[in-house]
């Protein structure tokens, strides 16, 4: 049995920001010792780092403040990629943070309309901001997290303070982030995503929508620093816990129609075409219909972007009038093709890796070709593949 990954699920129902993010981190676990040992590798000074404990509603969490003598100085993006660079931080925590900040120049870039090395952060150049977005790659690779996955994130709207005066929500810069990303409109005039809480979302996620399959191992409350007005707790609840690998889409959409008046002789033909589309699978299956006349109920699975021609091709190859769909959640095990040695040669299997260990599972083509040729029962080349030593298996490149 493979060794599961540990993945991670942003449940932002009350949006994002840096301090909220590293404080749920803490609140799952990551030591707050082992993230002052790493944080004094970046060499700055002058700040405090104040973690505490507090109850939003009925709920406990953990909230987390930097204070520094400064006010916001506006460093320019080529200083804060030197001091990260320079550091004794260890090298997967310096590729994150600089790809965090990285995304956040070219927001501010594009909001203000400058070169992107000309860029001058203002509130996310604050020590306070360096500390929440280098502590986030800290906790990541901490925790041994390997793939951040979100739900869709809310969007406010009203106005925001800052340093470039009174600015619409959700802030500029956001916007710019979140560009591809799925969001949805909420009745709430007040920040609940941050320039910083967009751009970590943004540069480490990589999936968004419900909470993926795991099996849970911890989860982690982090509070923000505003009550917010419809009462609802400002909380950032991050869910932590193993998951296989999954090499193909686990969201598929499933096509349907029911046909009467078709000649299934085509059905082959149709089948060709849909799995030339990107159809997964192509199923025919017979109904009693309406006044006792029999057809057939046609079923096609598809990733959704593969889905609309699926369609079209349904309605130009069949009699259909009209088409069912709906999305499914998938749950399948990880499957490599290659081949196997056998007394007639290599012959093409799946290499299947199931909860109880790997099975080969001969491909059919294959062995129909070796039985003909070698005038042999097909069976008798199954149960030869069946007994194959599955340490020589090539996968195919």
């Amino acid at each position: 049995m493979t060794n599961p990954r540990t993945i991670a699920y942003i449940d932002c129902f009350s949006g994002i920001s840096g301090d909220m993010f590293l404080a749920a981190l803490l609140d799952a676990g990551l030591p707050i010792e082992e993230l002052r040992n790493q944080l004094d590798l970046l060499g700055l000074d002058g700040y405090t780092l104040t973690v505490n404990k507090k109850n939003c509603g009925a709920i406990a969490a953990t909230t987390l403040s930097v204070q520094s003598a400064e006010h916001h100085p506006h460093r320019p993006w080529g200083d804060i990629r030197q001091l990260i660079t320079a550091s004794s931080l260890a090298t997967p925590v310096k590729e994150t943070t600089l790809s965090i900040f990285s995304l956040l120049a070219e927001a501010e870039a594009k909001v203000h309309g400058r070169p992107v090395d000309t860029v001058h952060f203002h509130e996310v150049g604050g020590i306070d901001s360096i500390v929440d977005i280098v502590g986030a790659a800290i906790g990541l690779d901490g925790l041994n997290i390997t793939s951040l996955h979100c739900a869709p994130l809310p969007m406010p709207r009203g106005w925001v303070q800052c340093a470039h005066g009174l600015l619409p929500l959700p802030a500029p810069a956001v916007c710019e982030l979140l560009q591809g990303v799925p969001t949805y409109g909420v009745e709430l005039s007040q920040e609940l995503v941050t320039p910083t809480g967009a751009a970590i979302v943004k540069a480490l996620v990589t999936d968004y929508g419900p909470m993926p399959a795991m099996t849970m191992s911890a989860v982690g409350y982090g509070a923000g620093n505003q009550e917010l007005a419809n009462g609802q707790p400002n909380l950032l609840r991050l869910v932590i816990g193993a998951a296989r690998i999954a090499v193909e889409a686990q969201e598929v959409e499933v096509i349907e129609t029911h046909l009467d008046d078709w000649s299934p002789e085509t059905f082959p033909y149709l089948s060709e075409q849909l799995f030339a589309l990107g159809a997964l699978d192509v199923a025919l299956i017979p109904i009693q219909m309406k006044k006792g006349r029999p057809g057939f109920l046609l079923r096609v699975i598809c990733d959704r972007a593969a889905a609309l021609a699926a369609k079209e091709c349904i309605l130009s190859e069949t009699t259909a009038i009209g088409l069912r769909f709906r999305t499914e959640q998938r749950w399948t095990l990880p499957r490599e093709t290659g081949t196997v040695p056998t007394r007639w040669g290599d012959i093409r299997v799946k290499k299947v890796t199931t909860p109880a260990g790997e099975v080969l599972t001969p491909e059919y083509e294959d062995c129909k070709r070796v039985a003909i040729a070698h005038h042999v029962p097909i069976k008798e080349v199954y149960a030869e593949v069946g007994c194959a030593e599955r340490d020589k298996f090539k996968g195919e490149k």
